[in-house]
């Protein structure tokens, strides 16, 4: 019979993928209102989306991990008809769950199949989106209004948890180099979003997130550039894009991919010192489909992702990846969220 202890601890990882996963399906909302009158909207969106360079897409404010914005208002001289009635004001969240596909642990080519959760929104004024198996808070989120769309910052706290290799390693002599502890990662995040690049509805997002380890696990330090792209391909459908990267100090680089002498000992790979550096590329692209056709409504939507990241580095080449696992790592999910 399994260990409670041991179950308990592999329950809590599987939690923590799935949250890690419904970081990268955060949606944003289609920027779909038009100052024309409410019976040239779709027309005026179908214009702009059929323009050969309106491709792919972004996350909410350009942050490579969060997601869930207010529709853009292009507007001038006054909210566009049907706009007062949006979900998207003040306060409004979006709610989902799902099923992912995701490596047993970074650098693994072993998958697991895990529950995916998602929750994202504006709440007094401030906006939440997920980040990995944690959350960012936007201190400079705005609500819609009138007036065409600008460039926006935003800036705030983030929060992750990490739980890599932390129970639920599939590879029986990766499992011989023990669990190793939870960190919690805290830090800040900001960016810069420029809409009407490609068409008046886009939106292009650069931003950095920069973590330390406040549990005493990997005691190290990450920093996340990202850029991304975002497009609606219609009044109830968008599409994103999303690129980023990742850099870890040489503390992260020894605790995840470094092999000791113990470690080596009991697992037959051979010793290894890691250090710092690039650490992973990665791209993802996510769609999502809102059931009734109109976004700005609100309720059911469905949700995909699929993404595409390559360790670098010593995290590519430790033994736990270059001898156990692979450098190429991909995700996917599917989910039915609902916005209110």
């Amino acid at each position: 019979m399994q260990n409670p202890a041991m179950k308990t601890k592999r329950l809590l990882s599987t939690s923590l993928k799935a949250v890690a996963l419904a970081g990268c399906v955060s949606l944003s909302a289609p920027a779909l209102a038009d100052d024309a009158d409410a019976e040239h909207a779709d027309e005026a969106v179908d214009e702009a989306v059929d323009k050969p360079a309106a491709v792919d897409a972004a996350a909410q404010d350009g942050r490579p991990q969060g997601a869930g914005g207010p529709p853009e208002v292009v507007a001038s001289g006054g909210p566009p008809p049907g706009f007062a009635d949006s979900v998207f004001d003040e306060t409004w969240l979006t709610v989902g769950v799902g099923a992912g596909l995701t490596p047993s642990y970074s650098g693994s080519d072993d998958y697991v199949v895990i529950p995916l959760p998602l929750i994202v929104g504006r709440v007094g004024g401030v906006g939440i989106s997920p980040n990995g198996p944690g959350f960012n808070l936007d201190l400079l989120s705005e609500a819609p209004g009138a007036g065409p769309p600008e460039t926006s910052f935003s800036f705030g706290p983030t929060f992750r948890i990490r739980g890599d290799r932390n129970g639920q390693i599939k590879d029986p002599v990766v499992e011989l180099a023990g669990d190793l502890d939870t960190a919690l990662e805290v830090g800040v995040q900001g960016g810069v979003s420029f809409p009407g690049v490609l068409n008046r509805f886009d939106r292009v997002g650069i931003s950095t997130a920069v973590r330390w380890d406040v549990l005493g696990a990997h005691d190290g330090m990450l920093i996340e550039p990202g850029i991304s792209y975002f497009t609606p391909l219609g009044r109830g459908s968008a599409i994103q894009l999303i690129g980023s990267a990742s850099f870890v100090d040489d503390e992260f680089a020894d605790y995840y991919y470094s092999v000791s002498p113990a470690q080596s000992t009991a697992t037959g790979l051979p010793q290894f010192d890691a250090d710092g550096g690039l650490n992973s590329l990665g791209v993802t692209a996510i769609a999502t489909v809102d059931l009734d056709g109109d976004v700005l409504n609100g309720g059911l939507n469905i949700y995909g992702v699929g993404g595409f990241s390559r360790l670098m580095g010593d995290a590519a080449d430790t033994p736990f990846t270059s001898q156990r696992g692979n450098a190429s790592q991909f995700i996917a999910g599917i989910g039915l969220g609902y916005t209110f």
